[in-house]
């Protein structure tokens, strides 16, 4: 959701913040099991955001 209100492709972001596409493809599907800090803050410095503006928290 961020990526379309900052009129920002997939691929676009990857390059930026240093990850494969498909590495990114795992953190928006919510598949990760992990997400390093390093690569939060990326995300949130590239998209001009903060963390939980892309991330929620689903109870098992």
């Amino acid at each position: 959701m961020m990526l379309a209100k900052r009129d920002m492709k997939s691929k676009e972001l990857a390059e930026i913040i240093g990850i494969t596409e498909a590495n990114l493809s795992i953190l928006k599907s919510g598949k990760a099991k992990a997400v390093r800090f390093s690569t939060l803050e990326a995300i949130c410095k590239a998209l001009n955001c903060q963390p939980a503006d892309i991330l929620e928290y689903v109870e098992d």
